[in-house]
């Protein structure tokens, strides 16, 4: 066992190199072959290794016209501050596919500043996604704190919080929410949030100076049941009740108005400000979030909005 496992490390160190000599250095795969003492056959499947293993990350600095106009289009539909709208693969269903890459990028931008900040994040497969494209950074005289909680229903970490990874990445003090996304009721909620250390992190997440969410859709499998934070019943009540989308668990309607519903009395996310007082980028992309999106920009729960193209000409139609 630990041969293969050698095996394997030995393995991508290569497909890491060939990586770096084909899309940094600018070889051919003749050139890798050469300098690794490796066949040319080799060389192609180093390489192609090191983009399926994701040794390789893209950043597309290139404006693109039309993702630019879109992203206009949006801002003043919107009255959005901010907006970034990337190329889009109509047959690719991942949710993060484009909008992770620069979601991280503002991310890493944001963190670069020498004076201190709070940065605010929620949860989510874009979220997560964005979190796992950041370069490693030494940001001690920041904070990132959490949003929402970090634990499933029955107890154990939830698989899409990113807390902990980024305070990793990017070596700065970092803040969980040790708190179910939604509680079983309205007085767990209150005593769990009343916890001192809690209350402590809800304070700072409301004074982040930056805060970066996913939308969630509300149809027949949305996030909120697929990961197990609400049943069939509690989401057959919540579209009866006229749930469009929800961000950190807080389900709105189609005009982004806080649904007056039994579900968000036992939230136990950071309450937000609606409309957003302070930067808040959505980062959302696809046609299942769409109604989602467009609700959640209507209402002004969001300043900016990282999407794809797609998404952005339908929003702006």
């Amino acid at each position: 066992m630990a041969r293969q496992s050698d095996n394997t490390r030995n393995r991508l160190e290569d497909a890491a190199r060939a990586g770096w000599l084909y899309y940094v250095a600018q070889n051919t795969q003749d050139e890798i072959a050469e300098k690794m003492g490796v066949s040319r056959q080799s060389a192609q499947r180093l390489v192609a290794m090191a983009m399926r293993e994701r040794l390789v990350k893209f950043r597309l600095d290139h404006p693109i016209a039309r993702c630019l106009d879109l992203a206009q289009r949006l801002k003043d539909r919107f009255g959005l501050d901010y907006c970034e709208v990337t190329l889009a693969d109509p047959s690719s269903d991942d949710p993060a596919l484009g909008i992770a890459n620069v979601a991280a990028a503002e991310m890493e931008k944001q963190l670069k500043s020498d004076r201190p900040l709070v940065m605010a994040l929620g949860t989510g497969r874009e979220i997560r996604s964005a979190v796992e494209q950041m370069s490693p950074m030494v940001c001690p005289h920041h904070k990132v704190v959490s949003l929402v909680g970090n634990l499933a229903p029955d107890g154990s970490a939830s698989f899409n919080d990113v807390i902990m990874r980024i305070g990793d990445t990017v070596q700065a003090p970092h803040y969980p929410m040790a708190v179910p996304v939604v509680a079983t009721s309205m007085e767990e909620r209150r005593i769990l949030c009343a916890q001192k250390p809690i209350q402590s992190n809800i304070v700072l997440a409301q004074s982040a100076d930056i805060s970066f969410v996913g939308v969630g859709e509300i149809n027949d499998r949305p996030p909120l049941l697929t990961d197990g934070f609400i049943t069939g019943v509690e989401l057959a009540a919540l579209i009866k009740s006229g749930g469009a989308g929800e961000i950190l668990g807080w389900v709105f309607d189609k005009d982004g108005v806080l649904l007056d519903h039994p579900h968000n009395d036992r939230v136990a996310s950071v309450p937000l400000s609606v409309p957003a007082s302070k930067p808040i980028i959505g980062v959302a992309r696809g046609p299942d979030k769409l109604r989602a999106i467009h609700s959640a920009l209507k209402g002004h729960w969001l300043t900016g909005l990282i999407t794809d193209e797609t998404t952005a000409a339908a929003l702006s139609a």
